[in-house]
């Protein structure tokens, strides 16, 4: 794709995964996975700082995909990246 295709909210492929653009820059282009992604939870035990407890889970909760801010991660998209989104996900050779 072009960088001139992108735009706030637009939803594209890359790297086998759906992405969805949260801003662009002159050069760069910020977008979050909508993929399912694993969250991990940190809470103390008893009320003790010392002790905590960990828990992993995968979610696709719609909710993480709301912002700004997000809660998920923002990634980066350089010209290079760019090169390789498309508007439809694509198969190993390219189509």
């Amino acid at each position: 794709m072009e960088h001139c295709e992108f735009h706030i909210g637009l939803e594209f492929w890359s790297g086998g995964k759906k992405w969805r653009c949260t801003d662009v820059g002159t050069r760069v282009v910020v977008a979050i996975s909508l993929e399912p992604h694993e969250v991990v939870e940190i809470t103390s035990v008893g009320g003790n700082e010392d002790r905590a407890e960990e828990r992993r889970y995968l979610t696709n909760d719609p909710s993480w995909h709301v912002g700004p801010p997000y809660p998920v991660l923002e990634h980066l998209f350089d010209e290079d990246d760019q090169e390789t989104c498309s508007f439809k996900p694509m198969n190993d050779y390219g189509t």
